[in-house]
């Protein structure tokens, strides 16, 4: 049992909003989720070739006393790229304007440790072990601003609790996924997408459902064609959220075992397991409110 939020605001005025306004829907999860939680938030995206990578250092030895600035210093010096960077305890977002596979490569290489959250122009992503409370206190989520945003609230059922594991999972650039429930076939996907060259960090079954989506929207699908291929291949129950630079998308398997509820007015669109986490939101006695159908698609424009 996990418990999964998301919001999009449809009025510019509202970005600045975002985080305060999602706070308590993460914490209002924390009974379906204690273990760990995460969100990727999505931005204005970088000009021109600009890329950031979020970081997280909390499975190096030095913790939130990880040497940030000497890593950027490092860049400068072995690859000749100018960084900037962005500290939040244990978690950084570090911004270059140069191939994210370069920077990749010599982070693996210096830092194996330091572990790779996402990648994109809009996309920041944060996720650590511990209650949604403690961890939205940490990395200071009430401050957060942008179009929309993809949280989780997690309670570990097939794999450990450690902060890799938790959600949000991405794939490539700007792509994240959130996931309730279980599937049956997550292995039966790693040995489909493997010899395509597509990595596993973990072994968890939602990281499966992320890279299979995102390869698909590789491969050219759009979106709404990579979600009904999902429904053909992934075997199992799911509610998925999903978050791209300009979309929020929801889908539920055909049995919908796992709760989703939709609160949509003028000014945004919010989605959580349960009503609860919606309660708080403005204006949401007037809100159109919905529990999404099974094995149908639900995308909204940011």
């Amino acid at each position: 049992m996990c418990g999964i939020v998301g919001l999009l605001v449809k009025k510019p005025a509202l970005r600045e909003q975002l985080g305060k306004l999602m706070v308590p829907m993460l914490i209002g999860m924390t009974d379906r989720g204690p273990d760990s939680a995460g969100l990727a938030v999505f931005a204005d995206p970088l000009k021109g070739t600009a890329r950031k990578l979020s970081l997280y250092s909390g499975m190096t030895e030095a913790g939130a006393d990880f040497d940030w600035h000497g890593l950027t210093h490092g860049m400068k010096e072995h690859l000749g790229v100018p960084s900037k960077i962005d500290i939040k305890h244990n978690h950084a977002v570090l911004t270059f304007e140069v191939s994210p596979d370069i920077v990749k490569k010599w982070l693996h290489e210096h830092y194996p440790l330091l572990h790779i959250l996402s990648t994109g122009q809009t996309i920041d992503l944060y996720k650590d072990i511990g209650t949604p409370s403690m961890v939205a206190s940490r990395y200071d989520f009430a401050s957060l601003t942008g179009s929309h945003l993809v949280g989780h609230t997690r309670m570990a059922t097939e794999s450990a609790v450690t902060p890799d594991r938790a959600h949000p999972f991405t794939a490539g650039e700007d792509f994240c996924l959130v996931h309730n429930g279980s599937l049956s076939n997550p292995y039966g996907l790693r040995r489909k997408l493997e010899p395509h060259g597509i990595h596993f960090d973990t072994d968890n079954d939602t990281e499966a459902a992320c890279r299979f989506l995102e390869w698909r929207l590789r491969e050219g699908d759009d979106l709404e064609a990579a979600l009904h291929a999902g429904f053909e291949e992934l075997d199992g129950f799911f509610t998925f959220l999903m978050g791209t630079p300009d979309k929020l998308a929801l889908i539920r398997d055909p049995f919908a075992c796992k709760p989703a509820v939709v609160a949509e007015t003028d000014d945004y669109v919010a989605i959580a397991s349960e009503f609860r986490s919606l309660a708080h939101l403005p204006d949401v006695k007037n809100a159109k409110v919905f529990e999404p159908a099974p094995e149908e698609m639900y995308v909204w424009n940011a």
